[in-house]
């Protein structure tokens, strides 16, 4: 839903946005939602022993029975969700199974189960492909694989939440490997996805979701109008205006991401994105009313109504506070002086080139 920027109220917030509960600049973006294996107590049990030696490295010939089960046509379905639930585990659990297991040949085979009409069987495939993709040098060999559109696949249809959200930490962490792979990935499909697992999932989909579309649009530029384009600014914008969801941050460095091409600014004005982010340099930890600041900037830039309407929301107090800050980092000051200037002179030509990247926050 559209709203007109330059009218709408702004909440007033005596809380502090802060993700954490304090204002300290830790890092935006942690690493993506683990594997959470579950067990009943009854089946816990039964396979306790299994666990442990999962812990350890296993036996070259311990994998490559493993990923010759899942090979063979004649496998029963129970043996196949065993051999990929140990595969899995081993990857979880051991750094340097993971190269041996990827050595073994055991990606393909993985791969073809994400396919597979089984849920669990499907899960099982989804997650030991995420548990590998942990280490740099496995990443290649994923996307080599042909695993790509399968884990979008994954993302879009799998039965069964746990797969869904393994998916997109699979994806986020091939999309590491590099623009390329970003930018396959969105062609794949996975942007809309990400955007329906932050509007509608749980709370760790919708942190995996956000971690996965910065990676990707920072990766790759036309992801970001792709994001634009499947409605990604007005939940990155409810999540940044509720500090309750713990998703601030995350959705504040995404929408930076998105401002950075002129349909994202246009998406973000429509949208309401002014107030909140105006809010967000008033009340924000130090690290949000940095993105506030730089995300207002490109939004400034070229654009003599849209200073206008940032202006009229009231943002020049907030930031003459924040220019006069002694807490804030040098870098700030400047950047919040440079737009106090541009706000006070609304139909002048641009007074500073735009930041082509965050300022990283110390």
């Amino acid at each position: 839903m559209e709203s007109d920027a330059s009218t709408s109220p702004r909440r007033r917030s005596t809380s502090c946005y802060s993700d954490s509960g304090d204002s300290s600049c830790s890092e935006p973006f942690s690493e993506c939602g683990s594997d959470d294996l579950l067990f009943t107590p009854a089946a816990a049990a039964g396979i306790h022993r299994l666990l442990l030696s999962c812990a350890a490295e296993a036996s070259d010939g311990t994998i490559s029975s493993l990923v010759a089960e899942l090979e063979s046509p004649s496998s029963s379905l129970d043996s196949l969700r065993r051999s990929a639930m140990e595969l899995r585990l081993l990857a979880k659990h051991n750094p340097d199974n993971r190269i041996r297991i990827a050595a073994a040949g055991a990606v393909r085979p993985l791969v073809a189960l994400l396919s597979h009409a089984d849920p669990l069987l499907q899960e099982h495939g989804v997650t030991a492909l995420l548990n590998l993709s942990i280490c740099d040098e496995n990443k290649a060999i994923i996307v080599e694989a042909g695993a790509i559109r399968p884990l979008v696949h994954a993302l879009k249809s799998a039965a069964s939440p746990a797969a869904r959200e393994n998916a997109a930490c699979a994806l986020l962490r091939l999309s590491q490997l590099d623009g390329s792979a970003a930018a396959s990935i969105g062609r794949a499909g996975a942007i809309p996805l990400l955007v329906s697992l932050l509007e509608t999932g749980g709370a760790r989909g919708k942190k995996d979701a956000a971690t996965a579309l910065y990676a990707l649009c920072s990766g790759a530029r036309e992801n970001r109008l792709r994001a634009v384009e499947a409605g990604a600014v007005r939940p990155l914008l409810d999540l940044m205006a509720d500090p309750e969801t713990g998703m601030v941050d995350k959705a504040a460095y995404v929408l930076h991401s998105l401002v950075g091409i002129a349909e994202g600014r246009s998406a973000a004005v429509e949208e309401g994105g002014i107030p909140v982010l105006v809010e967000m340099v008033e009340v924000g930890s130090p690290r949000q009313k940095e993105i506030a600041t730089l995300s207002l900037l490109q939004i400034c830039e070229d654009s003599a109504a849209y200073r206008t309407m940032v202006a009229r929301e009231g943002a020049i107090p907030p930031l003459v506070a924040l220019s006069q800050s002694s807490s804030a980092r040098p870098k700030l000051k400047t950047k919040a002086e440079a737009l106090i200037e541009m706000l006070r002179q609304p139909r002048s030509a641009s007074l500073r080139a735009r930041p082509t990247a965050v300022v990283a926050a110390e």
